[in-house]
């Protein structure tokens, strides 16, 4: 369970992170993007068809506790996180993509999330006090757009403050992770050790598959490999650090503390996970880029 204070540091860092995010965006951008929108709009269905699914699949496959369930619908059915950004830059992936997929998929999630939580959670059969009401969900999202509208606005009217609240909104997306880490984790070691295999299955399972699915479906709809990498860590990172404050302003008690079991875990081993397949991906579009040239010099 996060004391108040967590909560309250936990919200003001939510806060500059989507300020960040908006201070990437301009209205150029999205100009840009809705002239081939086809790469966001396979991101969409990755984020929102595909990931619930996946999370609901292995909610009812695992058979996992309702309040732990409700943990992973709540990661499997969030937007992209922001921290997807620099994973997409440092593997050579298409940054502008990644960023534009961050962004639209934070817009929709207002609407999309609190729907798709109603259903696959009446799927799952949690309700009464399990269930996350569907307005909290859409009121906090809401609250979040506001920040990111403001970035977007100094962006505009001043590009340098614009780059640098989003290089300080990128990278506060890491700091919140580790914050989470360092607060929560060491107070509930007994817990993660008494955690049973299927919680850590569903935890490392969700963005794996998500990264997995979302690859294969974009090279399946015509992607590059490139930009299909783009969608694929786009995918599988979600914002748990929401999900973290969504269960923490619905729940208290034991029952907070068991949902948060997922979404916390989830930061965790999303960085580990994402740093491997982005080593391997860099790797594999440095070799794509030096056979290019060595297929225009004619060796």
């Amino acid at each position: 369970m996060l004391t108040e204070l967590e909560t309250t540091l936990l919200a003001v860092m939510l806060i500059v992170i989507m300020l960040g995010m908006g201070a990437s965006m301009t209205p150029r951008d999205f100009r840009l993007a809705l002239r081939k929108p086809k790469g966001i709009l396979i991101g969409l269905v990755s984020q929102f068809a595909v990931m619930p699914f996946l999370g609901f699949t292995l909610a009812m496959t695992l058979g996992l506790t309702p309040a732990v369930v409700v943990g992973l619908l709540l990661i499997a059915c969030m937007p992209g996180g922001t921290t997807s950004n620099i994973f997409a830059y440092f593997s050579k992936g298409v940054l502008a993509l990644s960023i534009m997929m961050t962004t639209v998929s934070t817009l929709v999630a207002v609407a999309m999330v609190p729907v798709l939580l109603s259903f696959y959670g009446g799927l799952a059969g949690v309700s009464g006090d399990h269930a996350i009401p569907p307005g909290n969900v859409a009121q906090i999202l809401v609250v979040l757009l506001v920040p990111t509208l403001i970035g977007m606005v100094l962006r505009k009217l001043n590009p340098n403050i614009g780059a640098t609240i989003e290089l300080v909104g990128s990278f506060m997306g890491i700091v919140v992770i580790l914050f989470l880490m360092a607060s929560w984790i060491p107070r509930n070691w007994p817990l993660l050790l008494a955690t049973g295999l299927p919680v850590y299955v569903a935890t490392i399972g969700i963005g794996a598959m998500g990264m997995l699915f979302g690859y294969w479906m974009a090279r399946g709809l015509g992607q590059d490999r490139n930009r299909a990498r783009t969608i694929s860590l786009e995918t599988g990172i979600q914002n748990g650090p929401l999900a973290v404050l969504v269960i923490t302003l619905s729940f208290s008690g034991a029952m907070q503390q068991e949902a948060l079991l997922i979404p916390i875990m989830y930061s965790l081993f999303i960085l580990v996970s994402s740093t491997i397949v982005t080593l391997w991906y860099r790797r594999s579009a440095t070799r794509e880029a030096l056979a290019r040239d060595l297929a225009k010099l004619g060796t």
